[in-house]
């Protein structure tokens, strides 16, 4: 099991700082809004390491790390 990024959107409102500071830049913004009119970012799972390096920059406590298989 691995530790991965996961998004929850309803919190998100597209500041970037995901985004921007991802190492390995597995995280890029989607094109549907969340309830807050904001651009969701999306995790590709294959390029994500789970460092948490977004979780820590997210203003909003809108991404977590979460065991996937």
């Amino acid at each position: 099991m691995a530790l991965k990024a996961k998004v929850l959107s309803q919190y998100c409102k597209s500041c970037g700082y995901c985004v921007h500071f991802c190492p390995k830049k597995a995280l890029s913004f989607g094109k549907e809004r969340n309830g807050l009119g904001a651009f969701s970012p999306v995790v590709d799972k294959e390029k994500c390491i789970g460092c948490g390096i977004c979780a820590t920059m997210c203003p909003d406590a809108a991404l977590e790390l979460r065991e996937e298989a």
